[in-house]
């Protein structure tokens, strides 16, 4: 259970990390390009699965890959939501933020499903 735990956490932190990471880019390109406002959303969106994706696939191990992804991409919907929130000073939550969740629950399964059968060397 410790083990299980422990990996879900390690991908949750590198999922947080990554989306960081991604969201600097994209700042920078923002600031670099003339990108228009409605884009920020959808690519932020994409941003999330795929930092989600990538702690998976880096952390999750074992068994159980299926309940520990879809865990790590709720809590890290979770985290990013209110991180972010709190970077930009306001959190709203509306019908969106459970699209969100589904979404981050789905893309974590996914993940960890893939994750727990590659073949490690």
């Amino acid at each position: 259970m410790r083990v299980h735990i422990f990996q879900i956490a390690k991908a949750v932190l590198g999922a947080i990390l990554f989306s960081l990471a991604f969201v600097l880019v994209f700042t920078v390109i923002i600031q670099l390009f003339s990108v228009p406002p409605t884009a920020v959303k959808p690519v932020n969106q994409v941003f999330k699965v795929l930092a989600i994706c990538a702690g998976g696939l880096i952390f999750i191990r074992g068994e159980k890959g299926l309940v520990k992804g879809a865990i790590h991409g709720l809590i890290t919907v979770i985290l990013t939501f209110l991180l972010f929130g709190a970077i930009a000073g306001t959190l709203s939550c509306d019908w969106k933020f459970v699209i969100e969740l589904l979404i981050g629950a789905l893309a974590g399964a996914v993940t960890g499903v893939i994750a727990v059968n590659i073949k490690r060397k």
